[in-house]
């Protein structure tokens, strides 16, 4: 490394948030990047470790100490260069990716670990301040179609990739714009939409053709679209959410998460207003059942929309404030985190059990609760209530949507309702047809829906020439 001693002599330093008041007014990105000098003193702290364990973190496989030391010797575009090897879209994951890279890293057994993810975002920042993102056209046709249903982050990934090494790319899309869940899920103050829309222009010039507002299974048939295409690529997420059937279910007021914020992303970007029923926060007391990234984008999402109260329930206990790194060093560690939403004013609540939902002429106002022990019984006398005018449910998702293309298609899935395919390969049960992403693994991180989406390509690349042109 540039600077041997680096982490010995520089404090970490990272990305700030501006300030509450200010914020919550708006639906703009609030964190404050570090100048280019204090980037580069953050990656001096790269430690360039024998084993950098930072590698096991990271789903992408990026090389994190390689663009490091790039930056620290002021070498951004080669840095840029380096991180685009193995992540097409690292504005994406440098804003969303909740770093485990960061959890891996050597220094973070005794101290705390380099702002990788800080470091990461500024590279790709840098590249379009810089004008170095351009597209990468293929020097040679291949005479071979391939289509992707889906467009979130690893159908677009597979799409590049296929796209560059040459082959006609259609990715279909039954939402307006492209993105999946990176533009109608998660809400634009964590990242905003003029990303997506830069590299769909990219992708567009590289060759990429972009159905949208085609529902596969709906609007055409996929038997149609596996017999005109070469290869198929099922990459269309895993949506369909974990529901909570309890009494008052139906009642007016309870929606699931990816009701509410596809809503409010939509208002932002000014799409048509095609809601049948619009969900709105303001002035209403809010539950939110879910103590995940879901659940925090609903309490930010209703805080700007100027909910009286927000409440954030999550039926699991409480986790430590600080992790045992002795013990689970490199990897991922379960502890209390506080995302910036929840900074923001919502209450939250750990070991809580929602047991019914109360309502009036047909609209929710209370919902009754009661703590559970570890073993997730109930808590004797531990009942109570809570205030409620909207309750949202974001608890994740179970698998797939079924209905549609999977049934209509036929292909097989795994115990969980995924769609079958292994890692080696992504081959379903149907010939020429593949999955990655979340319709293939399940919910999960946009850094391992980017990794199969270009790994899936490489899989495709292999059945349509017989050899594997691209990274794998």
């Amino acid at each position: 490394m540039g600077k041997v001693t680096g982490f010995m002599e520089i404090r970490k330093k990272d990305r700030k948030y501006l300030d509450v008041d200010s914020r919550i007014t708006n639906y703009n990105e609030f964190v404050v990047p570090l100048t280019n000098d204090e980037t580069k003193d953050q990656a001096a702290r790269c430690m360039d470790c024998g084993v950098p364990y930072c590698h096991s973190g990271c789903p992408v496989n990026n090389q994190i100490p390689d663009w490091n030391d790039l930056v620290y010797s002021d070498k951004w575009e080669e840095a840029l260069n380096n991180l685009h090897s193995t992540n097409n879209f690292p504005e994406f994951t440098g804003r969303i990716c909740p770093a485990p890279c960061e959890a891996s890293c050597t220094l973070n057994l005794y101290e705390e670990p380099v702002s990788i993810k800080t470091i990461e975002c500024s590279i790709i920042d840098t590249g379009y301040k810089n004008g170095w993102i351009v597209p990468v056209i293929a020097e040679k046709k291949i005479d071979k179609t391939v289509a992707i249903i889906g467009s979130g982050p690893a159908g677009m990934a597979c799409a590049q990739q296929l796209a560059r090494a040459g082959y006609n790319v259609t990715v279909f899309e039954k939402n307006e714009k492209i993105g999946g869940l990176l533009r109608y899920g998660i809400p634009d103050f964590k990242m905003e939409k003029h990303l997506i829309d830069k590299r769909e222009d990219q992708m567009s010039k590289e060759g990429v053709n972009f159905k949208t507002g085609i529902n596969v299974g709906k609007d055409i048939s996929i038997d149609e679209i596996k017999n005109q295409y070469d290869a198929v690529v099922l990459a269309g997420g895993s949506e369909y959410p974990r529901d909570l059937p309890i009494e008052g279910r139906e009642l007016d007021g309870v929606h699931f998460a990816m009701d509410f914020l596809p809503q409010q992303n939509r208002r932002v970007s000014n799409e048509a207003n095609i809601f049948s029923k619009e969900i709105l926060a303001r002035d209403k007391d809010v539950i939110v059942i879910g103590g995940g990234d879901t659940g925090s984008d609903c309490i930010g999402t209703s805080i700007r929309q100027g909910a009286k109260s927000v409440t954030q329930l999550e039926i699991m206990p409480i986790p430590p404030e600080e992790e045992d790194k002795g013990l689970t060093w490199p990897n991922w560690p379960l502890k209390l985190r506080t995302s910036s939403s929840q900074e923001e004013g919502a209450l939250r609540d750990f070991s809580v059990l929602t047991e019914s939902i109360e309502g009036e002429n047909g609209s929710v106002t209370a919902i009754n609760c009661v703590k559970v022990n570890d073993k997730m019984k109930p808590i004797k006398n531990s009942n109570f209530k809570l205030k409620a005018d909207l309750v949202l449910l974001a608890m994740g998702f179970i698998h797939p949507t079924h209905k549609g293309m999977i049934e209509e298609l036929g292909v097989e899935k795994d115990s969980r309702g995924n769609v079958l395919a292994n890692t080696s390969d992504y081959k379903t049960s149907i010939d020429n047809v593949f999955s990655a992403g979340d319709m293939r693994r399940g919910q999960s991180l946009v850094v391992w829906a980017i990794r199969e989406g270009r790994q899936c390509a490489s899989s495709v690349d292999l059945f349509l020439s017989g050899e594997r042109n691209l990274p794998f």
